[in-house]
C-alpha cells in the first residue's frame, strides 16, 4: 500500500502523448519461441548473456504469455509491448539485461500511462522516467507494461474501478493482494520472472504472501526514492519474485549508492551464522491469526529450530493500539492531501465522487475529522514506535510473524467500494503484521513456505532492524533450500 502523490497534479491534464509507446502494438508475424520456460530472472539474464537466447525472444515470449493470461487474471493496467520491443533491440547492460518485467502503475515510465489506479488519471501519460524506474532501466530490465494497483496504493486488494479486479493465479475467485497485486499476479502466473513493486504498509509482502512469492521490504533510505531525513517515511520500492536469488540480485542492483546505509553488495547464499529468532504469532494488537495461518507458522518456527536457529516465542512489545490508530491516520492524511489536490485541479462542475473511489474519500474524511493536531499527534506516536521497534531486537536478530492474519480473501470482501466500518475494519484485521516495519524503517521479507489444505499460499514474515536485509536474505536462501517452492504451480500458469 504505497503512499505516493509524486507529480500527480503536474501531469493531470496530459493525454494522448506517445500513444504508440503505450499501445499493445501488432502481433509479430510468426508465433514467438517461448524461451522463458520456468527460469527466474537471473536465469533468463544468464541465457541472454551467453547468447543462448536473445532479448527479443525473451520479450516476445513474455508478451505472448501476457496476451494469453491477462484476460483471465487482469494484471495489466496499460500494455507497453511496443516499448518493450523497441528496447529489446538496444544494447542493454546490467545484471538483468534483457529480462522482461512490469512497472507498477504508481511509477512513471516515459511515454506510457500512469493512472495511479484511479479514474482521475485515466488519460495521464508520463513525460519522464521517475528515479526508480530509471534505475530499473539501468539494470537492463525491459518493461512490457504497467501492472495494476488499487487507487493510489491505498489498500491491500487490487480491485480499482478504473481497471477492475485483479485475480489470484491460485484461485481466480480470490484477491491477488495489494497494492502490488498486478505485479504479483504477473510473476506468480509465470508471465514474467520478476516485477517492480512498492511497499508503504505491506504492499510488497502482502501480495507476495497471497500469490506465493518472495517479497522483500527494504529499509528506509535504502532505495533511490526512499527519503531518510523525513520525520516519518513509510514507502519504499522493490520487487516480487519467484526465487530468493532474484530478489537478492534486484536488491543489490537497486540500492542507493552513497546513501545513509552502507551498500551490501550481492547476497549470494545462506550464512553459517545461527540466529536468535523471536516468534510472535500474535499481532502488535495481540490479535490471533486464523487457525491455518497459525498452524503454518508454527511449522515454520519448528523448521527454523531444526536448522539450528534459536527460536523463542515472544510478543511484539509496543503500544499496538496506539500504533495502529496513528498509522491509519497518517495513511489517511495522504488520502486527504490527494483528494484536495485533485478537487482543485478537476474541471469545474466535475463531482469529486466521479474521480475518486469511496475508500479514498472515506480515508480523506477520517483525516479531516482528526485535524492538523490529530495528524501531528499520530506522527509523534509513529516516531515513538520507531524506538520501540529498535528495542525489539535487543534480544533477537529476526522476528517471525505471519504475513497476514488469513489465507487469501475472496474478491469483494475488502473492496474499496464497501462502507468504511465494514470494509476498512476487515483490512485492518487482515494486515495486522506488515505496517510495523514501514513505520519503523526496518527490513522485512515474506517467504512462500506454506500452503493451506485448499492449496492457497500462506506467507511467513521475517522482520529485522534497519539495514538488516543481508540477515533476511541469508536466512531466506537457507529456508528456500530446506523447503523448496520452485516446483509449486498455481492453477493459472503461463509456462
Amino acid at each position: 500500500m504505497r503512499m505516493t502523490r509524486r507529480g500527480l497534479m503536474a501531469a493531470a491534464s496530459a493525454s494522448g502523448l506517445a500513444a504508440c509507446a503505450s499501445g499493445a502494438g501488432h502481433a509479430p508475424p510468426t508465433a514467438p519461441r517461448d524461451v522463458l520456460g520456468d527460469l527466474d530472472g537471473v536465469g533468463v539474464a544468464a541465457r541472454i548473456r551467453v547468447g543462448e537466447i536473445s532479448t527479443r525472444e525473451a520479450v516476445e515470449a513474455a508478451i505472448a504469455r501476457a496476451e494469453r493470461i491477462n484476460p483471465t487474471l487482469n494484471f495489466i493496467a496499460t500494455p507497453a509491448y511496443d516499448y518493450g520491443r523497441t528496447r529489446s533491440a538496444a544494447a542493454l547492460t546490467g545484471p538483468f539485461a534483457g529480462v522482461p518485467t512490469f512497472v507498477k502503475d504508481l511509477n512513471d515510465l516515459q511515454g506510457v500511462k500512469t493512472m495511479n489506479g484511479s479514474r482521475a488519471f485515466r488519460d495521464n501519460v508520463a513525460t519522464r522516467n521517475d528515479v526508480y524506474v530509471q534505475a530499473m532501466l539501468n539494470a537492463g530490465l525491459v518493461p512490457i507494461g504497467k501492472s495494476t494497483t488499487p487507487e493510489f496504493g491505498f489498500t491491500c486488494t487490487t480491485e480499482p474501478l478504473v481497471t477492475g479486479q485483479t485475480k489470484n493465479p491460485y484461485d481466480i475467485t480470490r484477491i491477488a493482494g495489494g497494492s502490488s497485486g498486478g505485479a504479483a499476479a504477473a510473476v506468480a502466473s509465470g508471465v514474467v520472472p520478476i516485477a517492480h513493486a512498492s511497499d508503504g504498509g505491506g504492499s510488497v509482502r502482502i501480495p507476495a504472501s497471497i500469490c506465493g512469492l518472495v517479497g522483500l521490504k527494504v529499509s528506509r533510505g535504502r532505495d533511490p526514492e526512499s527519503p531518510s531525513a523525513a520525520p516519518v517515511s513509510i514507502g519504499v520500492q522493490g520487487c516480487v519474485s519467484r526465487s530468493v536469488r532474484d530478489t537478492a540480485a534486484w536488491f543489490a542492483a537497486m540500492q542507493l549508492r552513497n546513501g545513509p546505509l552502507a551498500s551490501t553488495g550481492l547476497v549470494a547464499g545462506p550464512s553459517e551464522r545461527r540466529l536468535r529468532i523471536g516468534y510472535s504469532p500474535l499481532s502488535y494488537t495481540a490479535a490471533a491469526p486464523d487457525a491455518d495461518v497459525r498452524a503454518a507458522l508454527d511449522n515454520v518456527a519448528r523448521l527454523c529450530d531444526s536448522l539450528g536457529h534459536r527460536v523463542t516465542e515472544t510478543r511484539i512489545a509496543i503500544d499496538g493500539q496506539a500504533f495502529q490508530d496513528a498509522f491509519i491516520l497518517y495513511w489517511a492524511s495522504g488520502a486527504m492531501q490527494t483528494r484536495d489536490e485533485i478537487a482543485r485541479a478537476a474541471p469545474r462542475g466535475t463531482p469529486i465522487e466521479n474521480l475518486l473511489e469511496p475508500l479514498t474519500m472515506q480515508l480523506a474524511e477520517h483525516a479531516r475529522r482528526a485535524g492538523p493536531q490529530g495528524v501531528a499527534n499520530a506522527i509523534a506516536v509513529l516516531q515513538r514506535t520507531q524506538r520501540e521497534y529498535a528495542a525489539l531486537f535487543q534480544n533477537y536478530d529476526v522476528i517471525l510473524t505471519p504475513t497476514l492474519a488469513k489465507a487469501p480473501l475472496p474478491l469483494g470482501e475488502i473492496a474499496p467500494t464497501l462502507p468504511w466500518e465494514q470494509g476498512f475494519r476487515r483490512v485492518i484485521e487482515y494486515v495486522a503484521y506488515t505496517p510495523l516495519a514501514n513505520a519503523s524503517g526496518g527490513a522485512a521479507i515474506s517467504l512462500p513456505l506454506s500452503v493451506n489444505e485448499a492449496g492457497l499460499p500462506i506467507g511467513s514474515h521475517f522482520m529485522a532492524p534497519v539495514g538488516g536485509e543481508p540477515t533476511l536474505l541469508h536466512l531466506a536462501y537457507e529456508l528456500e533450500m530446506a523447503r523448496p517452492w520452485a516446483a509449486r504451480r498455481p492453477q493459472v500458469w503461463a509456462g
